[in-house]
């Protein structure tokens, strides 16, 4: 194990399946662990999890408060091992540097805009399949696909499977149903994660209109099923632009709700610099009738996981997970790296990894 125990900060969504996965594990490689709740949310979740684990006597220890006042402790007190967190950029960043100047080993994941790409391509059945799937937990999650980067000349065939696909989506609460013999409504997705999101995403879609965007595509309340009474401040219909402007947060970052961005582009070049927007991404997918085509691309494409016109995400236990530019720091896990990643290997071993000046931390 490391000389000090391991810090955990993560984001909201998932608790179970990345933050106590996460903790579990390394206390299991014989680390003590510290996590904080998420400002957002998940702190009975995380109450009842860590309870069980220290009832068990796991070496656990779970903390609550706003980022600003516990990272001095969580992230640059001399004690501390290793840093993983899970957010966005803007926290991210300041973390970075932070264990860069303290040389601590460290796992960022931070946020990218995963962009699907549309060049040469004609099988628009697959495509218009996959949309609706793309929208599961209301693209509240680091692996969504927020963008779409489509060849001019495809658009209006673009248009015809993607439209369709994404007017079926069913919003609403799981028990709003019409007579108490109905099954429960089959729904596609509920609220994000706060009426403050739900107000921020309003905003910039709000805001990318009146700069430019075209609306193509906005779900309407009329078609959810609500519980009477019910308050509904934290919903977002989902919502389609074309060609968010540059001075939009949705041009190049992530929303992390139902908001669906279109690019048009006309070459390859352009088409590669669109789905590079973020600096880098988790996922990404490219589909394109020629394999040639996607082999030739696909390695010029800022993205961890690129698919070949499927979806990518986090993967199975033995596959790396990581991303490109600014949308990891330090040491890539997945399978066995969740160990390697919190304990010491022999002498001069090198975890791989995204580390500052590309140098692999011991």
């Amino acid at each position: 194990p490391l000389d000090g125990p391991v810090s955990n900060i993560a984001s909201w969504n998932y608790p179970m399946s990345v933050l106590v996965h996460a903790l579990l594990v390394q206390a299991l490689a014989g680390n003590a662990v510290i996590a904080k709740t998420p400002t957002d949310g998940g702190v009975a979740c995380l109450t009842l999890a860590c309870a069980l684990a220290a009832r068990e006597g796991v070496p656990v220890t779970l903390v609550s408060g706003s980022g600003g006042e516990l990272s001095r402790a969580l992230v640059r007190s001399p004690e501390i091992g290793c840093v993983s967190f899970v957010g966005g950029r803007d926290t991210g960043a300041a973390v970075a540097t932070a264990v860069a100047d303290l040389g601590k080993r460290h796992i960022l994941e931070q946020e990218g805009l995963n962009t699907w790409g549309i060049w040469n391509f004609t099988d628009w059945d697959s495509l218009a399949a996959v949309v609706p799937r793309l929208f599961d937990y209301g693209k509240q999650r680091c692996t969504a696909y927020p963008r779409f980067v489509v060849q001019r000349q495809l658009f209006d065939a673009f248009l015809a499977a993607y439209l369709p696909a994404v007017r079926t989506l069913r919003v609403g609460h799981p028990l709003a149903v019409e007579a108490p013999d109905d099954p429960f409504p089959a729904l596609d997705l509920g609220p994000v994660i706060s009426a403050a999101k739900a107000k921020e995403l309003h905003d910039q879609v709000a805001e990318a209109v009146d700069r430019g965007a075209v609306p193509l595509h906005r779900g309407s309340a009329a078609d959810a099923r609500f519980l009477p009474g019910q308050d509904t401040s934290a919903y977002v219909h989902p919502v389609t632009l074309l060609n968010p402007p540059r001075s939009s947060p949705l041009h190049h970052a992530e929303p992390f709700g139902p908001v669906d961005t279109i690019v048009l582009v006309d070459t390859e070049a352009e088409l590669l610099a669109a789905m590079n927007a973020s600096n880098g991404a988790l996922v990404a997918t490219l589909s394109t009738d020629d394999p040639a085509t996607y082999d030739r691309l696909a390695p010029h494409i800022r993205a961890f996981k690129v698919g070949h016109g499927v979806a990518r995400s986090r993967g199975d236990r033995d596959e790396l997970f990581g991303g490109h530019g600014a949308s990891w720091r330090g040491a890539f896990v997945g399978g066995e790296l969740l160990v390697r990643a919190v304990t010491r290997g022999p002498a001069g071993e090198r975890l791989p990894g995204n580390f500052p000046d590309h140098h692999l931390m011991p």
